[in-house]
């Protein structure tokens, strides 16, 4: 209850504008409770679509203490559930991803269907009754090629959302993309850093040179700030949605989400060092202008995505402990695009792959300096880190709030 208290105690005495105290950061009590009032209770970004091709495909991610699979059953249809068998809690799937006709638990091979059904469990008394025991369900949905989940056992209405970013998406026809590749990082830094890092590019300049050469540092361009008073972005946004590709910068009242299309620098069609196609296929057989720039989306606690003409580079962010995030980047590109023929691997994600590395420096040296018992909030910029402004203001109110509520249950049980 101390821990709860003095969170409360702190944000209620937060200066705005400023950076958080140094507990929000480092603090094993407050991860806790971020990973309580947050990431257990909010829509999180798992992966894609078409990372589950076929009946039996599968995927598995680590949200704090909860192991979940995403699968798609035998109708299509793509199912979560708590990836812990019921008879002894087992991982049912410690694979990262795979294929299976059924899902057996490599414990004592408890067996269950694709929509979570028990179908065997051997030699079991008398009078056992397998429809008790099938997989537990976390809630899944699919909204123009992107997986969500929600660990809450009642789910926030997924529907605004969808309602708001499909439109984005579904031009740009993501259920029928392919990974071209993917990579996980460790940062050594808590997750509200690794966001804070990303909602400014106030550091570009100075960190990220391969990035620099496409995508513009200007504080207009991810829309929080003057984006529609911005000549440039309106002139972008005019011709992509008279393209019929939705364009403008929208943001959801709480904040949690938003997405607008923003145009790259100069002639640069996607993130290679040259500006040029790093593709020769585009990304969608339905988006074919020129010069589409990039659909930047966010969703807070989970993602970012930057989706081109000719690829999409898509972000997810997963909390391991107080001091350490988990970011996952994925390249999808078109399902029938050739490596070695249609793309060159190397080119296709040199930008990112060391915009991230510098990312994680990044990090992990400012996760280092809070570390300092001298280390005291510092004012953000508002010329150029209102996005920071922006994500700590969203985080504020959403966890203010259910930190003052009376401890109700929220988390369905485990076995």
């Amino acid at each position: 209850m101390d821990s709860r208290n003095d969170m409360l105690r702190l944000l209620h005495g937060r200066r705005q504008g400023y950076s958080l105290e140094q507990p929000f950061y480092t603090d094993p009590d407050f991860f806790k409770l971020d990973m309580e009032l947050i990431w257990y209770r909010d829509w999180l970004f798992i992966g894609h679509d078409c990372e589950l091709p076929k009946p039996g495909s599968y995927i598995t991610a680590q949200i704090g203490d909860y192991p979940v699979v995403l699968v798609r059953d035998q109708q299509g249809k793509i199912n979560a559930f708590h990836n812990s068998c019921r008879h002894r809690g087992s991982r049912v799937c410690n694979a990262d991803k795979g294929t299976a006709a059924k899902l057996v638990c490599p414990y004592h091979q408890w067996t269950y269907e694709l929509d979570g059904r028990l179908l065997f469990a051997r030699q079991m008394a008398d009078g056992f009754d397998k429809r008790q025991f099938g997989l537990k369900p976390v809630a899944c949905e699919s909204v123009g090629g992107y997986i969500f989940i929600c660990l809450a056992k009642e789910p926030a209405d997924f529907a605004p959302m969808r309602a708001m970013i499909e439109p984005y998406l579904l031009p740009h026809r993501l259920r029928e993309a392919k990974v071209a590749f993917e990579s996980t990082i460790v940062e050594k830094g808590n997750w509200k850093l690794v966001w804070e890092n990303n909602r400014e590019c106030y550091h570009c300049a100075g960190n990220h040179p391969e990035l620099c050469k496409t995508f513009p540092e200007a504080p207009t361009v991810t829309g929080v700030q003057g984006a529609d008073s911005d000549p440039e972005m309106l002139a972008h946004w005019a011709k992509c949605e008279a393209a019929g590709l939705p364009s403008k910068f929208r943001i959801d009242p709480a904040g949690q989400y938003r997405a607008t299309r923003a145009p790259l620098l100069r002639d640069a069609v996607s993130y290679t060092m040259t500006g040029r196609r790093a593709v020769k296929k585009n990304l969608s057989d339905s988006v074919s202008i020129d010069r589409v720039g990039s659909l930047l989306l966010y969703h807070y606690p989970t993602t970012w995505n930057h989706i081109l003409g000719d690829h999409a580079v898509t972000f997810r962010v997963l909390p391991i402990s107080a001091t350490e995030t988990a970011v996952t980047t994925k390249w999808l590109v078109h399902k029938d695009a050739v490596e070695g023929v249609d793309y060159d691997l190397a080119e296709l994600t040199h930008v990112w792959t060391e915009t991230n590395d510098q990312d994680r420096r990044i990090v992990e040296e400012n996760a280092f300096g809070i570390l300092s018992p001298a280390y005291e909030p510092g004012p953000y910029s508002e010329l150029h880190e209102g996005g920071v402004i922006q994500f700590v203001e969203w985080y504020a109110s959403f966890i203010g709030p259910r930190l003052a509520e009376d401890g109700r249950p929220a988390l369905r049980s485990v076995a």
